[in-house]
């Protein structure tokens, strides 16, 4: 029972953290978007592409939850548990983080700055360990 339980804490931390992460930070970069529209409004599919990266960290908990959810929890709900809790955390603070990269990049297009390129490679770093995350969580 206790593994039972486990196992489907498990995906729900894998799920959920990784869905909240991905709200956090996609508000994080929507609200310095908001902010930008009010001083360079042309630029504002800038602010869109930018503002929605953060949205990949929740795809990735859910594409790990669909892979775990067939597994037999009588046996592996210890492990489901691990992997979901490591799962939904580095997913979480990397939505987080990314969010926060995104919303200095809005901030400097707003000010007239070439940084979408930029931003966009500098968000990509705290996402590879999002993705990371992922496929340690399917190799399991």
């Amino acid at each position: 029972m206790l593994n039972l339980i486990l196992g489907y804490l498990g995906l729900g931390l894998m799920l959920g953290l990784a869905g909240v992460g991905s709200s956090i930070g996609t508000t994080i970069a929507g609200n310095a978007a908001e902010g930008a529209l009010k001083k360079n409004p042309e630029k504002s599919s800038s602010y869109m592409i930018l503002s929605a990266m953060p949205a990949t960290q929740g795809l990735y908990g859910f594409v790990a939850f669909l892979m775990w959810l067939g597994k037999d929890f009588a046996t592996q709900g210890p492990l489901l548990f691990g992997v979901g809790l490591s799962v939904g955390l580095v997913c979480l603070f990397s939505a987080i983080r990314q969010g926060q990269v995104c919303a200095n990049g809005i901030v400097g297009i707003s000010q007239g700055h070439d940084v979408q390129t930029n931003t966009m490679i500098y968000a990509a770093l705290p996402e590879f360990y999002a993705i990371l995350s992922l496929v340690a969580a399917l190799m399991i």
